[in-house]
């Protein structure tokens, strides 16, 4: 009886490794926006620097405390919050149900990819800027490093599917490996693929074939 015991507790231990390799944390995003310094300056004044609030994920990317609306042919939106640091060009990240609202098609994209997208106006605390291009819905997507991306033998722009467990759970295609040095192992999906699907910042997820 001992001996079985034993190599029931080493198969547990065994089944618990292979999860901890196998699954990957997941974040939710809920829209926000990714501010130039110059457009920065034209929100919130002259010389403005974004107030840091809260630590996010991945290294170096913060909350900040700084909100505005944004405004589209039918509709607004408000309390739209600022994500720093500031950034080359300024992206607006919106869910599918937004584009109704702001009366816009914008599309799904990797965050970065901005051409022949639709713009958007900002409003800041002293200012507005009228985006010509911008607004995307961000493909979902998993950040690794180099080393996680071998455990997973995956690379770079791979396109991938994940499982989600749960009552709700089920498969989402189309999910991009994106691959740094600088980045910490986390699948982003958006509030509403993440609530099609019953899932929490406490749900983990696993890379299928």
């Amino acid at each position: 009886m001992a001996e079985y015991k034993e190599l029931v507790n080493m198969f547990i231990q065994v089944l618990d490794e292979d999860n901890k390799v196998s699954s990957i944390p997941l974040g939710i995003s809920n829209r926000h926006i990714h501010l130039s310094q110059n457009d920065v300056e034209c929100l919130f004044g002259e010389g403005y620097e974004l107030t840091r609030l809260k630590d996010l994920s991945q290294p170096g990317q913060y909350a900040c405390k700084e909100t505005v609306l944004i405004a589209g042919p039918r509709g607004v939106i408000e309390k739209v919050r600022v994500l720093g640091p500031a950034r080359l060009a300024t992206q607006v990240e919106i869910v599918s149900g937004d584009c109704f609202k702001l009366g816009i098609q914008a599309p799904v994209r990797q965050s970065g990819d901005i051409e022949n997208t639709p713009g958007l106006t900002i409003i800041g605390s002293k200012g507005t800027v009228v985006l010509e291009k911008g607004t995307i819905i961000a493909q979902r997507h998993i950040h690794m490093t180099p080393q996680d991306a071998q455990r997973f033998q995956v690379s770079d722009n791979q396109i991938v599917q994940l499982k989600l467990s749960g009552l709700r759970g089920g498969i989402y295609d189309n999910v991009v490996v994106r691959v740094d040095e600088n980045f910490q192992l986390e699948c982003h999906l958006d509030t509403e693929e993440a609530n099609a699907m019953g899932l929490t910042s406490k749900s983990e997820v696993s890379i299928i074939r």
